[in-house]
């Protein structure tokens, strides 16, 4: 399993997240304190947005671990960006470490990170990426489990409604992908479980999952924090009707010791909105009952 963290609110710099936080997403890539295993060490990547020049994200992504990679230390101290996803990898016994496999994935504006596995992959491989437009297929480039997902979350987006609150159409996106996957393991993977902590996000809105289909394990740890951990890289002049912008970090684990670290629940999306509060919204899938 891997770690990750996200970000919406007013730029903040990278190491904010990466770095300066006691328990920082570098921090647990050596020392997670929620994995059996504490290493996260077969790469990491960065994705941000500049929005003032483009709507397409910026990507950064190596095979390095993240503790040993000078220039993400460098490029850390000056990158500042309103919206930030964060992921450092173990990779699975079946994909291989290549910058391929790294996340955060692209897609036009979008940005997508995973940390689990998707029950049974190799045998319901070929079943998922039959089930997706072209489009979507054309975007996947590495082997891992969790571009597969993201394929399948690209052909949903695509093809759902494109109308109302566009939070709402990337939430419905991600439970109708996380309801195909887990259909699609059933059905040609013996229904093993799948673990599906997902982050996608436009820039603007940001959904995260905690999911998992196991009877006997809960999903892996995931937090959210409403306000400002550290000083923000500027003056924020985005006000509206005086109300300050919000902030918010969801995270793997806690960065830090604060006391304001909220659990998100299993089986449960977190939409993230500019401005406005968390919403937990149950999954669709049914949640198994846990001894």
């Amino acid at each position: 399993m891997c770690r990750f963290t996200l970000y919406l609110g007013p730029p903040i710099r990278l190491d904010s997240l990466l770095i300066t936080p006691t328990h920082s997403l570098i921090r647990q890539s050596t020392h997670s304190h929620e994995r059996e295993e504490p290493l996260n060490g077969d790469g990491f990547g960065v994705g941000w947005y500049a929005r003032h020049f483009t709507g397409d994200p910026a990507v950064f992504r190596s095979i390095t671990p993240a503790w040993n990679n000078r220039n993400l230390h460098n490029i850390a101290r000056i990158i500042s960006s309103d919206c930030i996803l964060a992921h450092v990898r173990a990779a699975t016994q079946f994909s291989g470490v290549n910058e391929a496999n790294c996340h955060p994935f692209r897609y036009q504006q979008y940005l997508f990170m995973h940390n689990g596995d998707i029950g049974n992959f190799h045998a319901v491989r070929r079943p998922l990426i039959n089930s997706v437009c072209d489009e979507a297929f054309s975007n996947i480039f590495g082997s891992t489990d969790s571009e597969y997902f993201f394929a399948v979350l690209i052909d949903e987006i695509l093809h759902g409604s494109h109308t109302g609150d566009p939070s709402n159409q990337l939430a419905s996106a991600l439970d109708r992908t996380i309801v195909r996957v887990v259909e699609t393991v059933a059905e040609h993977g013996a229904g093993e479980s799948s673990y599906l902590n997902c982050a996608v996000s436009d820039g603007t809105h940001a959904v995260v999952s905690r999911f998992a289909n196991d009877k006997e394990h809960l999903p892996e740890s995931l937090y959210y924090f409403l306000g400002d951990l550290y000083p923000r890289a500027e003056i924020d002049e985005t006000r509206e009707n005086g109300i300050e912008e919000r902030s918010v970090i969801v995270s793997s684990e806690r960065l830090t010791q604060d006391a304001g670290w909220e659990t998100i629940p299993p089986n449960h999306l977190t939409i993230l909105r500019r401005n406005r509060l968390p919403e937990l919204r149950p999954c669709s899938m049914p949640s198994p009952l846990v001894n």
